[in-house]
C-alpha cells in the first residue's frame, strides 16, 4: 500500500533552483544550436551583401578582383590562367542578332565571325552574368547578314543605324556604357573596311568611324601597316571565317608522300578583263586582271573568273593558291588556303595578318607586291625549287591552323582564344 506524500513549502524551495537549472540549460544548448546552423550557411546569403557594398566602393579598375571569386561559370568550364578577364554580353532583343539567322548563310558565309563570337562567348568561362564584375561588355549585332538580292553579297547601308539603335537600347537600361562612354564595349566589324562600315574604300575613309564607337573596341578583319581612317580605333585583327570542319581536316600521313597536287598555280574569283573606274579606283587595284592577262592561257595557271561549291576541293590539289586583294586588302582565302595546305601567295601591298604573334606567316605564306605580280611565275618556280617542302610542312603545324579557327565552343589556341588574349591585354589600358 502506497502512501501519497504531499509536497510542504520547504520541499517545493528545494525542488524550484533545479527546475531552474534545467531550463537555463535547454534554453543554452537550443541557441547554440540555431547559432551552429546559421552560421554554417551564412556564406550563401552574406556574399550578395558583400558585393553590393563592393560595386559601392570600387572602381571600375578593380573588378577583375571581384571576378576572381567567380572561377566557374554554366557548364562547370574553369576560368584558364591565361585568360584573366570577364566578359558581360548583352541580352539585347533578337532583331539585332538572332533574327538574322532566319537566312542559315548568315551563320556560314564569310564575315560570319560576329555570329561565331557571339556563340561561343555565351558558353565561354570568361562570361561572367554579374556586369559589375565585368571587365569588358561584348555587344552583339549582326549587321553583315542583310544580303543584297541584286548579288548575293552584304549589304552593309543599315550598318550604323543599327549599332546606334543597339548603343541607344543599352544606354538607356544600363549605366554601363555611360560610366566610360563606351570604352570597356566590344563590338565585331568583320567586313571590308571594319570600324568604317562600308565596302568601299573612298566612301569608309570620308565617312570614318561612327562618332559613337570612337572609344569601343572593335574586333575586325580589316588591317593594313600604315595609317588609315579605318583602323583609328581600338582593334583587335581576326581572321575571316571559314567552317571549322574546313580546318580540321588531317594531316598527311607523312611530310615525304604529301598528297597529290596536280594544280600549280590556282584562283577562282571575280577577274575584269576590262576593270571599270568607279569613283577613282578599279577593282583589286587591277591585280586580278593584270593576272588574268598574263597567265590566263598558262595551263600551270588554274584561273577560272567565277566560283563554285567545289572550289576548296580545287585548292586542295593546287601547290600554290593566290590570295590578291579585292575592295579590301584581306581575303577568306588566306585562312582556306591554309586549312587545305595550299600555299597562300598574298598580293596586297601593306597588308596586316590576324594574329601574327601566335600565326608563324613568313614560314607558312608568300608576299609578292602588287607591282611585282607580272614577275608571278619566275618568284613561285624559285620557291618550288628551293624552299617549297618546308613551307608545306610549316601548314600542317596545329599551332598556325588553330589560331585560324573561330570552334563552336572555345579550344586553347584559336581564334577566339586569340581574341581573349589580345582583350585581357587591354585591360589595365582602358
Amino acid at each position: 500500500m502506497k502512501f501519497i506524500h504531499r509536497k510542504t513549502h520547504q520541499d517545493r524551495a528545494h525542488i524550484l533552483p533545479k527546475r531552474y537549472l534545467q531550463w537555463v540549460v535547454w534554453l543554452s544548448l537550443s541557441l547554440c544550436i540555431f547559432f551552429l546552423s546559421t552560421f554554417s550557411t551564412a556564406p550563401h546569403f552574406r556574399r550578395p551583401h558583400q558585393h553590393s557594398f563592393l560595386r559601392k566602393h570600387t572602381s571600375l579598375a578593380s573588378r577583375a578582383l571581384i571576378a576572381a571569386g567567380d572561377s566557374e561559370l554554366p557548364g562547370g568550364a574553369a576560368l584558364p590562367d591565361s585568360l584573366s578577364l570577364r566578359i558581360y554580353i548583352y541580352d539585347l532583343p533578337s532583331s539585332y542578332n538572332r533574327d538574322w539567322l532566319a537566312n542559315p548563310r548568315c551563320a556560314t558565309h564569310l564575315f560570319a565571325a560576329e555570329v561565331a563570337l557571339h556563340e561561343t562567348l555565351l558558353g565561354s568561362p570568361v562570361r561572367t552574368l554579374d556586369p559589375h564584375a565585368a571587365n569588358f561588355f561584348f555587344v552583339p549585332v549582326y549587321v553583315s547578314c542583310n544580303f543584297s538580292t541584286a548579288n548575293g553579297f552584304p549589304a552593309l547601308g543599315h550598318a550604323r543605324s543599327l549599332l546606334s539603335s543597339a548603343v541607344d537600347f543599352i544606354s538607356s537600361r544600363h549605366p554601363f556604357w555611360g560610366l566610360r562612354g563606351g570604352a570597356d564595349h566590344v563590338f565585331v566589324a568583320s567586313h571590308d573596311y571594319g570600324a568604317c562600315f562600308h565596302a568601299m574604300e573612298d566612301v569608309a575613309v570620308a565617312e570614318g568611324i561612327p562618332e559613337f564607337l570612337r572609344r569601343s573596341i572593335i574586333l575586325q578583319t580589316f588591317g593594313v601597316d600604315r595609317p588609315h581612317a579605318c583602323q583609328d580605333v581600338e582593334h583587335v585583327l581576326i581572321p575571316p571565317y571559314v567552317p571549322p570542319e574546313l580546318l580540321q581536316r588531317p594531316a598527311p600521313p607523312s611530310v615525304a608522300t604529301p598528297p597529290v597536287r596536280d594544280i600549280w598555280v590556282y584562283f577562282r574569283g571575280k577577274m575584269e578583263v576590262h576593270p571599270k573606274n568607279i569613283s577613282g579606283r578599279i577593282y583589286g587595284n587591277g591585280v586580278r586582271t593584270e593576272i588574268w592577262r598574263r597567265y590566263g592561257g598558262d595551263r600551270r595557271f588554274f584561273l577560272k573568273r567565277k566560283r563554285h561549291d567545289g572550289f576548296r576541293s580545287e585548292m586542295a590539289r593546287s601547290v600554290f593558291c593566290l590570295c590578291p586583294r579585292g575592295w579590301a586588302p584581306w581575303s577568306p582565302r588566306l585562312v582556306e588556303s591554309v586549312a587545305v595546305g595550299c600555299v597562300p601567295v598574298v598580293i596586297a601591298d601593306g597588308i596586316r595578318l590576324p594574329f601574327s604573334n601566335a600565326v608563324r606567316w613568313d614560314d607558312i605564306s608568300l608576299r609578292v607586291p602588287e607591282r611585282e605580280v607580272t614577275r608571278l611565275e619566275p618568284i613561285l618556280r624559285h620557291v618550288a625549287a628551293t624552299n617549297l617542302s618546308a613551307i608545306q610542312r610549316n601548314l600542317w603545324d596545329p599551332a598556325n591552323r588553330e589560331a585560324l579557327l573561330f570552334n563552336r565552343g572555345m579550344k586553347p589556341g584559336d581564334a577566339t582564344w586569340h581574341v581573349l588574349k589580345a582583350l585581357s591585354a587591354k585591360i589595365h589600358r582602358r
